[in-house]
């Protein structure tokens, strides 16, 4: 709590004029009042858009506090958990490559495999997210296996609880695509980085999401049949659980949007980030290797170049629904 003091500010005044209690977080300035359970500090405040926007996040928050995403079925100590992590090869090399006493903020963290794994070394990592039940596994998860580096809040990404340029790694996989407004909720995290620090975004790949949307069909005019069309519902080592929640997430979900590798390079741009790094590659015929550094400059190709990972993405990124990830480094 000392380090997370430091770093907070009122969500609501971005004041950083707060006291602190077991149970209480008090902003000084506007007097607003977050309470702290289980140890999370509950600092979410709702979207004060315009009624003309729509604003997607009760029906999503609603989703996931129903169906937290990825749940810890077969995982039940931090060791299966290390394991299972280092089973993907993108989780492996990220803890391997980030330095320790690093400040680690994972906005979108749901129940926090990666932040509880990312906080079994010597780093300090922050879970934000803004449905409770995950992020009660996940500190459930966290407390009963001493992983003392890492802590959750509950947070608004439009609204954020930390203080401009307070950490040197941001983490934003899987969720802007579930926002009203990914490149508004891309600028308020990004201003969260240090100069000189990182920002990795993972998205929805207009391309890569293809065959998803065809699955998606087939299952809404088949009654929710046929699910072996899917390579991870075939997969018999992974549990009921796992499937069913593989699969609301994938074809279940009441909002997305897709984007390409050309628009998230565009963000970096006008948000004063250079362009790092990408799986896949951004170039035709580079592929990923063992010895890959996440957070080395490498080419971000053109327009033709994008466009011809993007075809090829539309039949190998299966694998994890068609998300592509971007790392972008703070001028």
């Amino acid at each position: 709590m000392k380090l997370i003091e430091k770093l907070l500010q009122c969500p609501q005044c971005k004041s950083n004029s707060l006291k602190y209690s077991q149970e209480y977080v008090n902003c000084l300035k506007c007097e607003n009042e977050y309470q702290v359970k289980n140890n999370i500090p509950l600092m979410f405040l709702p979207n004060n858009w315009k009624k003309s926007i729509n604003d997607v996040s009760k029906i999503v928050k609603k989703f996931y506090e129903k169906t937290p995403f990825p749940n810890y079925e077969s995982i039940e100590n931090k060791y299966d958990l290390i394991l299972k992590a280092e089973r993907s090869f993108y989780a492996k090399i990220l803890n391997e490559q980030i330095p320790f006493n690093t400040k680690v903020l994972e906005v979108g963290c749901g129940t926090g495999q990666l932040s509880n794994y990312l906080g079994i070394a010597k780093r300090y990592v922050f879970g934000a997210d803004m449905c409770m039940n995950s992020l009660r596994l996940a500190e459930n998860f966290r407390k009963n296996n001493n992983i003392n580096n890492t802590s959750f809040i509950q947070m608004n990404l439009f609204k954020p609880v930390f203080e401009k340029e307070s950490f040197d790694l941001i983490i934003c996989q899987g969720v802007l695509h579930h926002t009203s407004n990914p490149y508004l909720g891309f600028q308020k995290i990004s201003q969260l980085v240090k100069k000189n620090g990182y920002i990795i975004i993972g998205l929805y790949n207009k391309y890569g999401r293809i065959l998803t949307d065809i699955r998606r069909s087939i299952f809404k005019f088949t009654g929710d049949n046929f699910k072996f069309i899917d390579p991870r519902l075939r997969n018999i080592d992974r549990g009921k659980l796992k499937r069913e929640s593989w699969f609301n997430d994938q074809y279940k979900h009441p909002h997305e949007s897709k984007h390409t590798i050309g628009e998230v390079i565009n963000w970096l741009e006008l948000n004063n980030f250079d362009f790092i790094n990408a799986i896949p590659k951004t170039t035709p015929l580079n592929p990923l290797t063992n010895n890959e550094k996440l957070f080395k400059i490498n080419k971000k190709g053109n327009m033709i170049d994008h466009f011809i990972v993007q075809m090829f993405s539309i039949f190998n990124g299966y694998r994890e629904g068609g998300l592509f990830l971007i790392i972008g480094k703070r001028r």
